[in-house]
């Protein structure tokens, strides 16, 4: 008979090695985790921005149509992006109906959330170019104020 130390594991020493082992995977785990959150507000970033270039195309279609009021030196496209949730009037109607290019203005993702939705977005004027975005006296496009770059590679502000 052998007195010497028994064979096999301690409880503190297997309760180690499940406590390393198990930090192990979550660190592998944790950028999985992120991906699906990360690609869901990509997924809303271009409905977004999707939206309001729509609502953009809808009131400059309106101006066209002579729905609404254009200055004859404006681009006719809106002067604040408030107006295409706030609504216009429709100088068609004769009880001067609003129209509404969009229920709400959809807030960037990837923005603080304490800002006004409006606040969210970088705009570009119609006279801007399009390599130098500047906000101006119209909104012709919008773009993320983001700061990331996409999991396609393209940095949201170019989207």
């Amino acid at each position: 008979m052998t007195h010497g130390r028994p064979h096999g594991f301690t409880l503190i020493e297997l309760a180690v090695t499940v406590a390393i082992v198990g930090g192990i995977l979550a660190t592998m785990a944790l950028p999985l985790a992120e991906t699906p959150l990360r690609r869901s507000k990509e997924a809303e970033l271009r409905t977004a921005l999707r939206q309001i270039r729509a609502g953009i195309d809808a009131y400059k279609r309106a101006g066209e149509e002579g729905r609404i009021r254009v200055s004859v030196d404006a681009s006719g496209y809106p002067p604040r992006l408030e107006d295409l949730a706030g609504g216009v009037e429709d100088i068609k109607r004769p009880d001067l109906a609003r129209i509404y290019f969009l229920r709400r203005l959809p807030r960037d993702p990837f923005s603080d959330p304490e800002l006004a939705a409006a606040e969210n977005w970088g705009r570009r004027s119609y006279a801007s170019p399009p390599d130098n975005p500047q906000s101006g006296e119209d909104v012709f496009d919008v773009y993320s104020l983001a700061e990331g770059v996409g999991l396609n590679g393209i940095p949201y502000r170019q989207w």
